[in-house]
């Protein structure tokens, strides 16, 4: 990040091995003190008002000093935080701001035309965050050594070491807020940055849940900080501070990616959580109850494990056709709408009717046809609807050839193999080039759901790995590990 006193169109700034250049509009919008980032991976500049870089350091530098106090205190009273939180979360009376700012945040939202699927503080969202700060809670603390080696007199131990301060970047869900404070666990403090859509609903909870519950723990407010600006050059300058230990984004693909770029730019170990869209690969001898089961279950909302592409067998296309279109309408009836359905080639004269339906997006209501004809290519295109469950059908030949076409188009993430062969699932299994392989509905990949641990992100395949860590990452897996030796013989030499 460099800070300038100004800029003059035509401008050159060295980014990396490339030469970027200042165009017109950057340079009549750049003020004196205003900060530029360049991004070599997208061949971007991003401009960062003074205001803004001050914010953001500010937050940092105040997250930097609570990782001090947290190394002090003892985990009873990071567990009491989680306990404090949980309740005022859970009381209607301290909750009841955070609901109006969400409502607020809402309907402005729908004036704008964006989604709100996943922006609403439903009672059920809100039950399921204060049941993740109490799994915080609950959590057992490592505080013994995972490793112990011993020598002749001598023993070295492997200990989990908190990371530091974690910078998180995340579209507008509230629940997602709950999961970020997960990290104190492990003794880290976080900095946050949450999309526009949800800025005001996250105010209020910091104000009525967050602060109260850190002063009451006896942990500094510093811990838990939010940067309050709805400036998308908030994110960018976070994950420019080569301060943060790490650097986790979600949200849409393109602006992860960047904000990826950013942190590696800046030094900082990246975990980026972007493309969903589960994969069901269908065999030929699969249960059709089995099958319908999970077709119907795998799409009851819009999030990241939805199903999005269906591989089905060409043998049993005739047969299944309909099955899978009944069991995508029963998910689609349960919201009082239909299923879309995009279908690849011959797909398309196994799916039924393909007469309009009402179809309910962001922007608002249209009238679409119930199946559309598609390439092979759009299997990687992840459908982002808001009421009317939306995927894509294509027929394969053998599991074989959905494998590849998973590899070739997906964003190797989820897949689903429906099998009565063992044999079969197992050599998918093997082949399949994604950290999520099941045999059932798709909704299972959530680290609350699935591993008792509130997630802050699912680490897709493609973009954002770990090494030697698993697809979900937790406020419990965002450790480091330190070395101690405890020397028994004073005279030890090499």
């Amino acid at each position: 990040m460099i800070a300038a006193d100004g800029l003059r169109a035509g401008d050159r700034v060295l980014v990396g091995e490339h030469l970027l250049v200042v165009d017109e509009t950057l340079a009549a919008e750049f003020s004196p003190g205003d900060r530029l980032i360049g991004v070599a991976a997208t061949g971007q500049l991003r401009r960062v008002p003074s205001a803004t870089a001050r914010l953001v350091a500010d937050a940092v530098t105040a997250a930097c000093e609570a990782f001090v106090a947290l190394g002090a205190a003892g985990s009873g009273v990071v567990d009491r935080f989680f306990e404090i939180a949980a309740d005022r979360l859970a009381d209607d009376d301290v909750c009841a701001p955070v609901l109006s700012a969400n409502g607020a945040d809402v309907a402005s939202a729908r004036a704008r035309g964006r989604s709100t699927t996943r922006l609403e503080l439903t009672p059920r969202m809100r039950a399921d965050m204060v049941s993740s700060l109490r799994m915080w809670r609950d959590l057992p603390v490592h505080d013994s050594p995972e490793v112990t080696i011993s020598h002749d007199g001598w023993t070295v131990e492997q200990w989990r070491a908190p990371l530091g301060v974690v910078g998180f970047v995340f579209e507008g869900r509230p629940n997602v807020f709950a999961d970020a404070t997960g990290v104190l666990k492990g003794g880290n403090s976080v900095v946050f940055r949450i999309g526009s859509d949800a800025l005001a609903t996250a105010v209020a909870m910091m104000e009525a849940v967050v602060h109260p519950a850190l002063r009451l723990a006896g942990l500094p407010e510093g811990a838990v900080v939010l940067v309050e600006s709805a400036e998308h050059a908030a994110g960018w300058t976070l994950f420019a501070d080569p301060r943060l230990s790490l650097a986790v984004a979600r949200g849409s693909g393109p602006a992860v990616a960047e904000l990826g770029s950013i942190a590696r730019q800046a030094g900082t170990s990246v975990s980026l959580h972007g493309t969903g869209g589960a994969w069901v690969i269908v065999a030929d001898d699969a249960d059709e109850a089995r099958l319908s089961a999970v077709i119907e279950h795998s799409l009851d909302r819009k999030v990241c494990n939805t199903a999005n592409v269906i591989c089905l067998p060409r043998s049993r296309a005739e047969q299944w056709g309909p099955l899978v279109r009944a069991a995508a309408d029963r998910a689609a009836a349960a919201r009082g709408v239909g299923a879309r359905f995009h279908a690849v080639g011959d797909a398309v004269g196994v799916l039924g009717s393909a007469a309009e339906i009402k179809v309910r997006r962001a922007d608002g209501v249209s009238f679409e046809p119930a199946v559309t004809a598609c390439d092979a290519g759009d299997l990687a295109i992840e459908h982002e609807w808001e009421e009317n469950p939306e995927i894509s059908v294509v027929l394969v030949e053998s599991v074989d050839e959905a494998v590849e076409l998973f590899a070739a188009h997906s964003p190797r993430f989820i897949a689903s193999v429906i099998t009565e062969s063992e044999e079969t699932f197992l050599g998918a299994w093997r082949r399949l080039d994604a950290p999520f392989v099941g045999d059932g509905f798709t909704r299972w990949v959530d680290g609350q759901f699935a591993l008792l641990r509130p997630e802050l992100g699912l680490s897709n395949w493609q973009n954002g790995r770990l090494f030697a860590r698993g697809g979900i990452l937790s406020g419990d897996s965002a450790y480091s590990v330190r070395l101690r030796v405890r020397q028994g013989d004073p005279f030890l030499h090499r």
